[in-house]
Protein backbone atom coordinates (compact mmCIF):
# COMPACT_ATOMS: atom_id res chain seq x y z
CA UNK A 1 0.00 0.00 0.00
CA UNK A 2 1.32 3.43 -0.92
CA UNK A 3 1.54 6.16 1.67
CA UNK A 4 0.45 9.72 1.04
CA UNK A 5 1.49 12.92 2.81
CA UNK A 6 0.29 16.50 2.87
CA UNK A 7 2.49 19.39 1.81
CA UNK A 8 1.48 22.84 3.00
CA UNK A 9 1.82 25.61 0.41
CA UNK A 10 0.37 29.06 0.00
CA UNK A 11 -3.11 29.05 -1.52
CA UNK A 12 -1.89 31.17 -4.45
CA UNK A 13 0.89 28.68 -5.19
CA UNK A 14 -1.53 25.75 -5.18
CA UNK A 15 -3.94 27.57 -7.49
CA UNK A 16 -1.14 28.36 -9.93
CA UNK A 17 0.12 24.76 -9.90
CA UNK A 18 -3.40 23.35 -10.26
CA UNK A 19 -3.89 25.32 -13.47
CA UNK A 20 -0.61 24.03 -14.87
CA UNK A 21 -0.99 20.36 -13.91
CA UNK A 22 -4.16 19.86 -15.94
CA UNK A 23 -5.43 16.26 -15.67
CA UNK A 24 -2.25 14.89 -14.05
CA UNK A 25 -2.43 13.70 -10.48
CA UNK A 26 -0.22 15.58 -8.03
CA UNK A 27 2.46 12.88 -7.79
CA UNK A 28 2.82 12.58 -11.55
CA UNK A 29 2.85 16.36 -11.98
CA UNK A 30 5.43 17.04 -9.26
CA UNK A 31 7.70 14.25 -10.51
CA UNK A 32 7.53 15.74 -14.01
CA UNK A 33 8.44 19.18 -12.67
CA UNK A 34 11.30 17.70 -10.64
CA UNK A 35 12.69 15.83 -13.66
CA UNK A 36 12.41 18.89 -15.91
CA UNK A 37 14.29 21.06 -13.41
CA UNK A 38 16.95 18.38 -12.88
CA UNK A 39 17.49 18.06 -16.64
CA UNK A 40 17.59 21.84 -17.09
CA UNK A 41 20.17 22.23 -14.31
CA UNK A 42 22.35 19.55 -15.91
CA UNK A 43 22.13 21.26 -19.30
CA UNK A 44 22.98 24.64 -17.78
CA UNK A 45 25.95 23.13 -15.92
CA UNK A 46 27.20 21.57 -19.16
CA UNK A 47 26.81 24.88 -20.99
CA UNK A 48 28.79 26.59 -18.24
CA UNK A 49 31.55 23.98 -18.55
CA UNK A 50 31.61 24.48 -22.31
CA UNK A 51 31.99 28.19 -21.74
CA UNK A 52 34.81 27.78 -19.23
CA UNK A 53 36.77 24.90 -20.79
CA UNK A 54 38.31 24.29 -24.18
CA UNK A 55 37.17 21.41 -26.40
CA UNK A 56 40.39 19.57 -25.54
CA UNK A 57 39.78 19.93 -21.81
CA UNK A 58 36.20 18.68 -22.16
CA UNK A 59 37.38 15.69 -24.22
CA UNK A 60 39.97 14.86 -21.55
CA UNK A 61 37.31 15.03 -18.81
CA UNK A 62 35.02 12.72 -20.77
CA UNK A 63 37.88 10.29 -21.41
CA UNK A 64 38.87 10.32 -17.74
CA UNK A 65 35.28 9.78 -16.62
CA UNK A 66 34.83 6.86 -19.00
CA UNK A 67 38.06 5.23 -17.79
CA UNK A 68 37.00 5.67 -14.17
CA UNK A 69 33.61 4.01 -14.78
CA UNK A 70 35.25 1.11 -16.63
CA UNK A 71 37.82 0.51 -13.88
CA UNK A 72 35.67 1.23 -10.83
CA UNK A 73 34.81 -1.84 -8.81
CA UNK A 74 33.25 -2.17 -5.37
CA UNK A 75 35.33 -4.19 -2.96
Amino acid sequence: MQKYVTISVLKEVKELLEKDRGNSDWSEYLLRLYNEVKELRARLALEELRRLLSDEELDEILKSSKEFRERFRLR
